[in-house]
């Protein structure tokens, strides 16, 4: 444990400090001996030396081979090395706003520390052209070092800003120890919720999806097992704004802390595809050109409908805890929002059940199914839990509507008008959809 031992403890320290080359300085610093320890933890952990020849000077410049490049272009473009990929060997170059891998480059890396060597030059200099402006600084230093006792008695200076609380607290605003609701945010917590204006609209979005648990059989009350730390739980408390701007539904989830789960303990894979926004586009197209309908439906408590293999224990939700339940843990027995595995259990239950239905996968965008019978076309779009339908037969796509109704909770959009924060407007006269 990190907090019995100081060398852990630093090292976690060192990490955090890192910021966005965390996962690089982790890499290296479990190839690299300390004082207390005589073997690396890369060795302690494989039993081989590491091998360090690969390594490169973190955030120097390199010239990497275009995979495509044709006989005008550049065939090679100049990134940043940002750090080593897992999956594979290689190295994390960043250009242009992306990160991508490969497999090797030149590096600039005695370029990198003669420019780093220059910019520490650069800046001793202006240091010492401030010392010079500011001559009356030098003396009160020399003041403070031939009597280190005056400083007890320099009194403090204190600012004399004015202090006002960020906006970010929501509408809990502290006035001289009073408590004022403003209601101009989602709460952030259970308590904030029960307080707030819409305290009503809340608990009722609350009551409902503990109902939708209850009906999807998410967990069982278990007594806690011995030696198993239950994950904890939070409600999400979100303002669904519709194309007008006015506010439509209070939704409030219960979300797992799914960063307490461990890898290989109640939790493996995590990977779900999503469908990509340009297929979107291509297909609304098709529908145009077409003459295709375009209908929308959503699933309510999607993940809910995942299955979990790994056995996970979380606790209570708060504000639903009975007395004669109060020491006992939820076993969960299906995926909830906020597990890492609960976008991959309902991805892999919805391909499920669509292919019995008969609808085909796409082999290179997986979250796009189609269905031929005939002149009949059918296509079918999942965006995590929003669907569009498309097809040229209105019986064949209400079919669809009702088994999907019947097999999972739906709410019923009708034709598409608004997906992934794009409005859709159609003109059917001139096949116009944009």
């Amino acid at each position: 444990m990190p907090r019995w031992s100081g060398f852990s403890e630093r090292r976690n320290r060192t990490l955090l400090d890192m910021g966005h080359a965390l996962e690089t300085s982790a890499f290296t610093l479990n190839r690299v001996p300390s004082k207390s320890v005589q073997k690396t933890p890369h060795e302690m952990w494989t039993g081989r030396c590491p091998n360090m020849s690969f390594m490169k000077i973190w955030g120097c410049k390199a010239y990497v081979k275009h995979q495509m490049s044709t006989k005008i272009e550049p065939k090679s473009e100049k990134c940043t090395f940002v750090g080593y990929p897992k999956e594979t060997k290689g190295y994390y170059f960043y250009n242009e706003n992306k990160v991508f891998v490969a497999r090797t480059g030149v590096f600039l890396e005695k370029e990198f520390l003669t420019n780093s060597g220059k910019g520490r030059n650069i800046e001793l200099k202006e240091v010492q052209q401030q010392q010079d402006i500011e001559p009356e600084v030098e003396e009160i230093c020399q003041v403070i070092e031939e009597n280190p006792t005056d400083l007890e008695t320099q009194p403090l200076r204190r600012s004399t800003r004015e202090c006002h609380e960020p906006e970010r607290y929501g509408f809990l605003v502290k006035t001289h120890g009073d408590v004022i609701l403003v209601d101009q945010d989602e709460p952030k917590t259970y308590q904030e919720a029960v307080a707030s204006p819409d305290s009503e609209k809340w608990l009722e979005s609350m009551r409902s999806e503990m109902d939708s648990m209850s009906d999807n059989q998410v967990w069982t009350l278990v007594e806690p097992p011995e030696g198993i730390k239950p994950i904890g739980c939070k409600w999400v408390f979100k303002k669904k704004i519709g194309m007008d701007g006015n506010v439509q539904t209070y939704k409030g989830r219960l979300v797992a802390k799914g960063f307490r789960q461990i890898h290989g303990v109640d939790y493996d894979e995590t990977f779900s595809p999503v469908v990509m926004f340009k297929s979107i586009r291509i297909l609304l197209v098709v529908a145009a050109f077409h003459d295709y309908e375009i209908w929308q439906m959503d699933v309510k408590t999607a993940f809910l409908n995942g299955k979990l293999e790994e056995d996970v224990y979380m606790t209570q939700p708060e504000g639903f805890v009975t007395l004669e339940n109060a020491g006992k843990v939820c076993k969960l027995q299906r995926s909830i929002y906020g597990l890492k595995q609960a976008s991959r259990s309902w991805n892999l239950r919805f391909n499920e059940a669509i292919q019995e239905f008969g609808f085909n996968r796409n082999e290179d965008e997986p979250c796009v199914y189609k269905k031929f019978s005939g002149s009949i076309v059918s296509f079918l779009i999942l965006y995590v839990d929003e669907i569009l339908i498309i097809g040229n037969d209105i019986p064949t796509l209400q079919s669809i509507k009702t088994w999907l109704s019947s097999y999972f909770s739906m709410k019923d959009s009708g034709e598409a008008a608004y997906i992934l924060g794009v409005k859709i407007y159609r003109d059917r006269s001139r096949r116009d959809t944009f």
